[in-house]
């Protein structure tokens, strides 16, 4: 995974930094943008950019306005960067199709265990590997999804999610083990994630959205019927 371009998105010079020193510790090449016009910029004019860092609050552009501007052509892996903890701002991010949220301050070195996690999984998802259950067909390599022939557009963590489950049919799965093989590294929030995922993923499923189930107080099963 080294080698691999970030782009850190930030007014603030000091924190740009601070990302900066510890992704290029690791390995990774960063690429910086002070709002979301440059940015934007940035993001068009490399084409191979692996994953985005980004700022909430910012002048000219701020990180909402990038994400969505930036989730009507790419899957590219979102971490999203806020200063407040507010549910609704984790939910609005959910709901955009951002992969991760991390209020500040933060600890960098979490972050870089976030950042290595997704890329971690993307490199997975390399793997020429369909898998097929109820009329359900993910396509890992292809990165689509589709129901019954047709292509259903999921953000980068429900493609994941529902992968785990394909993987795992008719296992009941919990909270805390599907956080760690999906995410893939030590949480430090709730079971509201999981939820919230569960809960885009069920609508965009349809009908089939059904397949998951909740087991109360531990998880979800995905089962199809024969």
């Amino acid at each position: 995974m080294s080698r691999m371009k970030i782009l850190v998105v930030d007014d603030e010079s000091r924190m740009r930094k601070l990302v900066r020193d510890f992704l290029v510790k690791e390995g990774y090449v960063v690429l910086e943008a002070a709002d979301g016009v440059e940015a934007l910029d940035i993001f068009y004019a490399e084409k191979d950019i692996a994953l985005l860092i980004l700022d909430v609050m910012m002048p000219k552009m701020d990180g909402w306005q990038v994400c969505r501007e930036i989730r009507e052509h790419s899957k590219v892996p979102i971490i999203m960067l806020t200063a407040r903890s507010d549910e609704r701002d984790e939910l609005q991010g959910f709901e955009m199709g951002v992969d991760e949220y991390i209020s500040k301050p933060f600890s960098p070195k979490i972050l870089v265990a976030r950042v290595e996690a997704i890329l971690r999984r993307t490199a997975g998802m390399e793997k020429n590997e369909v898998l097929s259950a109820g009329g359900i067909t993910v396509d890992k390599s292809a990165h689509i999804v589709q129901i019954d022939g047709q292509t259903v557009e999921l953000s980068y963590k429900e493609f994941e999610l529902l992968a785990y489950f394909l993987e795992n049919r008719g296992i009941a799965l919990s909270r805390e083990k599907i956080l760690n093989n999906v995410w893939n590294y030590d949480y430090f929030g709730d079971a509201r994630t999981i939820d919230t995922h569960v809960k885009k993923l069920r609508s965009k499923l349809g009908e089939k959205g059904d397949c998951i189930k909740t087991i109360w107080g531990m998880g979800y099963k995905f089962e199809v019927e024969e």
